[in-house]
């Protein structure tokens, strides 16, 4: 029987194997090859994903571990010492986190190491400060986050697009707006449009 349970945990590992080779292949191939197919931050290969670099579109491959502390670094500062590393990577994504990460670590002493061009800067910066202001609600006070689905809640006159977005329409993976809190951005008849936050309902 030992060679029987034997074959059982080798067709497991085989299988997360499989597994995290289908979770790389859904990460654009630009990203995998830039990366050389590691987590950008730490350097692992091993449950890596794409993540996105809020306010932009831009995204770096992380792998799990990093995932589970990005967004509260404290909790796990230990391991937020292979940015001693990353912050010197010359990718505007890489730099724009590890300053971000070691900012809420309180890292002063690398952060005076660190130059970043001042278009970096500022996207860093203005990232820091979407994370501080108030949160974005719905029509009853549910905090609204980026790629939430909402309803429109009352009949809206969108002006400069010739068109009403009407009462009840779904709006679909919606985008927070940098520095204010009262309004989503949203895709309705094919036109990206700002709504006003309390003239929705989350879904």
């Amino acid at each position: 029987m030992p060679g029987f349970f034997g074959k059982i945990k080798t067709n497991r590992v085989k299988c997360q194997q499989y597994r995290d080779q289908r979770k790389k292949m859904s990460i654009d191939k630009a990203l995998m090859d830039r990366s050389d197919s590691k987590c950008e931050l730490c350097g692992s290969e091993e449950g890596l994903e794409a993540y996105t670099v809020a306010p932009k579109d831009d995204a770096i491959v992380i792998c799990s571990t990093c995932a589970a502390s990005i967004d509260e670094p404290t909790s796990d500062e230990k391991h937020w010492n292979c940015l001693h590393d990353s912050m010197w990577s010359t990718e505007p994504a890489v730099q724009v986190m590890a300053f971000r990460l070691l900012t809420q670590l309180g890292a002063q002493d690398q952060l005076d190491m660190l130059y970043l061009e001042d278009d970096v800067k500022a996207w860093a910066e203005e990232g820091l400060a979407a994370e501080k202001q108030e949160p974005t609600r719905d029509a009853n006070g549910t905090i609204l986050v980026e790629g939430d689905s909402v309803s429109i809640i009352k009949d809206l006159v969108v002006k400069g697009a010739g068109f009403t977005a009407k009462q009840g329409t779904t709006v679909k993976n919606i985008r927070m707006v940098p520095g204010d809190p009262t309004h989503i951005q949203g895709r309705v008849n094919g036109t990206m449009i700002f709504i006003i936050s309390a003239f929705l309902k989350k879904l």
